[in-house]
């Protein structure tokens, strides 16, 4: 777990009994982010982080982002999404295909302004999925660096240099600094 060896407990949503779902309404990742944590606090009076996270493309720069779970409409799986993601791309040389996941989240304390954390995770469009691991737009999201998909990755090497791995790494050693005490990590 990202937070192991700090001084904190974590519960989710479901374990603090919390039953809210927020919509996603907002124009950015952070004020996805910032909904979701803002309504998790209040209900709880706790501390709670929350995050918002998508994939951009270059050569569909308004298309995704925050919408990439909606990409196609609400009725459309990631199988689908998928599809239409490689056929919008099937023209698109290979200069502009590149992409990245972007995961911002957003930690908000009763009575102090929310803090914020960003990670990101670059790569390429291919022209068809490799790989069974991972969700969403992982079989299509190339890593030159590692030579294999997100989907390919193991799910350690995945949470060590995703987007979501990065930004909680940010936010852990934000926290650890925040309660003064070392931001160390058993290896």
């Amino acid at each position: 777990m990202a937070l192991e060896g700090l001084p904190v407990s974590a519960l989710s949503q479901d374990e603090a009994g919390i039953d809210i779902h927020v919509a996603e309404d907002g124009a950015t990742y952070a004020e996805n982010a910032l909904l979701k944590a803002e309504a998790v606090s209040r209900a709880a009076g706790l501390p709670a982080l929350a995050d918002d996270s998508g994939i951009e493309v270059d050569a569909l720069p308004e298309e995704l982002g925050v919408h990439s779970a909606r990409f196609g409409g609400e009725g459309l799986g990631e199988g689908g999404r998928n599809r239409l993601l490689l056929e919008r791309l099937k023209d698109v040389e290979e200069s502009r295909r590149g992409g990245r996941y972007v995961c911002v989240l957003a930690f908000c304390r009763p009575g102090k302004e929310p803090v914020y954390f960003e990670g990101e995770m670059r790569g390429k469009i291919l022209r068809s999925p490799r790989g069974e691991g991972g969700f969403g737009y992982d079989p299509l999201m190339y890593l030159p660096s590692n030579g294999c998909t997100v989907a390919e990755l193991s799910l350690e090497s995945k949470n060590r240099i995703s987007h979501r791995g990065r930004a909680l790494s940010a936010f852990r050693g934000w926290l650890a600094g925040e309660l003064g005490v070392g931001d160390v990590r058993d290896s």
